[in-house]
């Protein structure tokens, strides 16, 4: 009398590599170590694009940093401090009448 597990074997080839206790185990271990594990494949992958924006936002920073060590090097002249005032704040001279031109396409719309 034969073992019935070893005729549905012979009839269904694909049952023994599926049934094969060594491919089971790799299987149970890629799949641990895809979704499962502290350290996983989506955890890495969050964690490298956390990484870019990081590096993205480093990258902006230092060239404002450099954009106003520029501008700083530039108001330690007298007449540069009284233009920005002036562009910026719309600051004046005593008995100076300053007259602000707007054009239709400059309005902001509400």
């Amino acid at each position: 009398m034969e073992n019935p597990l070893k005729e549905t074997i012979q009839k269904k080839p694909w049952l023994k590599i599926v049934s094969n206790k060594y491919l089971l185990i790799s299987l149970l271990f890629v799949v641990w170590m895809l979704f499962l594990d502290n350290y996983s494949y989506m955890d890495q992958r969050q964690i490298n694009k956390q990484i870019d924006e990081l590096q993205d936002n480093k990258k902006y920073y230092q060239d404002e940093i450099r954009k106003d060590k520029e501008n700083i090097k530039l108001l330690k002249n007298q007449d540069q401090v009284e233009k920005y005032a002036r562009e910026k704040y719309y600051m004046k001279r005593e008995n100076e009448d300053i007259y602000l031109v707007e054009y239709e396409g400059d309005t902001i719309k509400k």
